[in-house]
């Protein structure tokens, strides 16, 4: 008979880390968006100097929810001179398509005392055609008198309007730039997907944790005294969604591998434990300060890992690519975890918001053409 507090694990259970995978989905959102801000900022204040144009949000806004999801925040906010304010919604094309849809429920809620559909009066649409880097700024009352109900399967048979390509195209702009703007989305999503490949050879290297009967008593109450061990036992934990015990201390210890002289690869260990074990603990001051140190000490190695082609090199041992790969994963985990931090910690953080998703790469273009060589 098995132990109930045995867990039989087979290979089959390692699955794709899913908040990984969603967040990677949202940050590609993100990296457009936050390209995007001071283009359509520059745009609206052509029309009003003093307009703002911001991520709703602000500096604090987030691009992943910590339990999943989808947030129905739109994405940008104005504020006109006279008081008005307009908010705005994404959409982006990865390529050119027949027919373009919005959701029936983000463009006519519906409206309980008429009791039906209502076109929403305060927003517009900015849709962006990224592979002919052009754009369209659309009513939504224009989205429906020329369009036609439909149902689209990419989102989940969710009821839309459809709006042909005949009469959509002719309303489509493009400039200089744009055209940079959609560039650099690419090169940044790019990076993503690259850094990201990281996850992926773990799991295949480390596969043969999971197939081992695990004691998960055993391995949810004692602290791994090595970084390598830290790193196997919370990979094992996040594919078995379980929570260590103690993890704030777990948490701390973990920090204390910030004072040894680490390699991108240990970084990287180091820098996945902390993305697992943060959403896990409600953060005290003292360690909120500590983390917030070490945030910044890890970012101050990262640069100092980074050369004039574009690369980064922690360690002559490790391949280059690889090198850079992990110090990308690395500079995006701390990214996300400082804007999570400033959402749910922000009155006492010393920490600068994140404007530009990757802004911590010196170059984006270099790093890009490094990656792609």
């Amino acid at each position: 008979m098995k132990d109930a507090k045995t867990i039989y694990a087979q290979s089959s259970d390692i699955k794709s880390r899913t908040y990984l995978e969603y967040r990677r989905d949202m940050k590609q959102k993100a990296i457009a968006e936050l390209e995007i801000l001071p283009w359509l900022r520059k745009k609206i204040q052509k029309e009003d100097k003093t307009a703002t144009v911001e991520k709703y949000g602000g500096d604090r806004f987030m691009w992943f929810l910590r339990k999943g999801g989808i947030t129905r925040d739109p994405d940008f906010i104005v504020k006109y001179s006279n008081g008005k304010v307009r908010y705005i919604e994404t959409q982006y094309a990865k390529k050119e398509i027949k027919a373009y849809d919005f959701k029936i429920s983000k463009i006519a809620p519906k409206d309980r005392k008429l009791k039906k559909r209502v076109p929403k009066k305060d927003t517009t649409v900015l849709y962006v055609i990224k592979p002919i880097r052009k754009y369209c700024i659309i009513e939504p009352e224009w989205i429906i008198d020329n369009s036609k109900k439909a149902i689209a399967s990419a989102w989940g048979n969710a009821p839309v309007f459809r709006v042909n390509s005949e009469n959509f195209d002719g309303r489509l702009k493009g400039d200089i730039s744009f055209k940079r703007i959609c560039e650099l989305i690419d090169m940044k999503i790019e990076i993503l997907d690259f850094q990201h490949n990281a996850i992926d050879m773990e799991k295949d290297k480390l596969s043969y944790l999971l197939q081992q009967v695990v004691d998960e008593n055993k391995i949810m109450k004692i602290i791994p005294k090595t970084l390598d061990g830290f790193f196997k036992v919370c990979f094992m934990l996040d594919n078995l969604n379980k929570t260590p015990e103690n993890a704030n201390l777990w948490l701390v210890y973990l920090l204390s591998f910030t004072d040894q002289k680490l390699n991108s690869y240990e970084l990287f260990q180091l820098v996945y434990c902390l993305d697992f074990l943060y959403p896990r603990v409600e953060l005290e001051k003292n360690e909120i300060d500590l983390l917030v140190k070490k945030i910044k000490q890890i970012k101050s190695m990262i640069d100092n890992f980074a050369k004039s082609d574009g690369s980064y090199q922690s360690d002559k041992k490790l391949a280059q690519l690889e090198d850079t790969r992990y110090s990308l994963f690395v500079i995006n985990l701390i990214e996300d975890l400082i804007q999570d931090m400033l959402h749910y910690y922000g009155d006492i953080l010393d920490l600068n918001p994140i404007k530009r998703i990757y802004e911590n790469v010196a170059d984006v273009d270099k790093t890009y053409e490094f990656i792609t060589k």
